[in-house]
């Protein structure tokens, strides 16, 4: 039985302007992929409610599940909620549970709970609350998407608190080997090898050191075995 599939939307003009690097894709495809969830795709949309909702409608229609993170902080450019919850057709407001949470952190902080701040318990009907242990404020699921934090310490830590709660398959495993030589070189022998295990990902990632060409060649699959015979052949071939 295949995998099940995911795909991520980060959202946020702060990624696309540059200013800030994006770190949550690689936190997430890794924690993914030792899980069983293949992430299949991953776009970047600007705080524009039409372009988020549209991404969410049609990432949840194409995939087991989708992580989103951004925008469902305390200021107006903050609006991923909302839209997510037109995108699902459900009704958002401050909801009790969510307002509780940040009622007792706030209290024992010594912090104002204010307007800004209670945007946080603005939850769509229906969702479940993701718990996050660093800063109170919850994400939330609602139907297969799993909305999250953009900063990468609470993003990192709601992704800890949902994985347990999802069925995965067969992690994926990894063989690498490195290549002194052009990738026009071993071109040849690697388009043979990808046909005979057409059930692999075989990839191979160019680089330059110290002025000299080579490639990484990885191999992946969910078969140990498998990846071992794929690495034997290939060492063979470049022999």
């Amino acid at each position: 039985m295949p995998n099940p599939t995911a795909a991520m939307l980060v959202i946020g003009d702060e990624i696309l302007s540059g200013r800030t690097r994006d770190s949550n894709m690689h936190h997430l495809a890794g924690a993914l992929t030792g899980h069983g969830i293949d992430l299949k795709e991953a776009r970047v949309v600007s705080d524009h409610a039409p372009s988020i909702v549209a991404a969410i409608r049609a990432l949840s229609a194409a995939y087991d599940h989708v992580f989103t993170s951004g925008g469902i902080g305390p200021t107006h450019d903050d609006i991923t909620a909302d839209c997510i919850a037109e995108a699902f057709g459900a009704h958002i407001d401050v909801r009790a549970d969510a307002r509780a949470l940040l009622e007792a952190h706030y209290a024992r902080t010594g912090q104002e709970l204010n307007a800004a701040r209670l945007r946080m318990a603005r939850i769509p009907d229906g969702a479940t609350l993701i718990d996050n242990p660093v800063s109170t404020a919850p994400g939330f699921i609602i139907g297969n998407v799993h909305v999250m934090a953009g900063v990468p310490a609470v993003f990192e830590a709601m992704v800890a608190s949902v994985l347990p709660t999802l069925t995965g398959g067969a992690p994926l495993l990894s063989e690498t080997l490195r290549v002194d030589r052009p990738e026009g070189e071993i071109a040849a022998p690697l388009g043979e090898l990808a046909a005979r295990y057409a059930d692999l990902s075989i990839g191979c990632y160019p680089f330059i050191r110290n002025g000299q060409p080579g490639a990484n060649v990885v191999i992946r699959g969910t078969e140990a075995a498998r990846v071992a015979a794929a690495l034997d052949d290939l060492k063979a071939a470049l022999d």
